[in-house]
């Protein structure tokens, strides 16, 4: 009884909890349907509420975002947006920080969470793994010294809680590791193994 039991955990718990996160995103996305007038919402138009269609929305909402800002006449209306935003004193500051990171993030050209490094933390006799988001700039560069580079160490089970480094370069590893398999490593603390190769090093 007690191994049919732990078997059972074994094969629901994954399933309750994708089913879980699944349903998060969609009644999160559901939320832009708040976006049309009322009397074109689906539960107005055919009398009860579907779920999903608010992915489908937002999608939609994203792809014309995205082909009107590739167009000439869209990139002047974004600037010219970014420069009211940019004289509003609070929304500036929030707004700026976070078209940096974004930016930072998906631009093809950046190295954010592109490199998996392995790093001595918290202590010298422990080993973390963490994601590669830059190289500390300027001044902060000079102040430090020797070659530095900011990480992201990732908590566990929650990588979207951690703790933010600057490292020296000399004592940082880089794994030939996929982002993917670090996360799934990360979250299911050790359990799950990752297929990495020979580290190799990070000059």
């Amino acid at each position: 009884m007690k191994r049919y039991f732990l078997t059972g955990i074994v094969v629901l718990i994954p399933l309750v909890i994708t089913v879980w996160v699944l349903r998060l995103i969609v009644n999160t996305l559901d939320q832009t349907l708040f976006l049309l007038p009322a009397q074109y919402r689906p539960g107005a138009l055919f009398g009860v509420d579907i779920p999903g269609l608010g992915v489908l929305l937002a999608l939609v909402i994203v792809l014309l975002t995205g082909a009107v800002a590739a167009n000439l006449l869209g990139r002047r209306l974004l600037e010219f947006g970014e420069v009211l935003l940019a004289r509003i004193p609070i929304v500036s500051s929030i707004y700026a920080s976070v078209k940096q990171v974004s930016d930072t993030l998906f631009s093809g050209s950046g190295q954010a969470f592109r490199k998996v490094l392995l790093i001595r933390y918290p202590h010298g006799n422990c080993w973390a793994l963490a994601f590669q988001t830059g190289f500390p700039q300027g001044d902060l560069a000079l102040k430090l010294g020797v070659p530095h580079v900011s990480v992201y160490v990732p908590t566990t089970p929650n990588p979207t809680s951690g703790f933010f480094l600057m490292v020296p370069l000399s004592d940082v590893i880089e794994l030939d590791v996929a982002v993917d398999d670090a996360l799934k490593y990360i979250i299911s603390m050790g359990v799950v193994d990752v297929a990495s190769k020979k580290p190799v090093s990070l000059n």
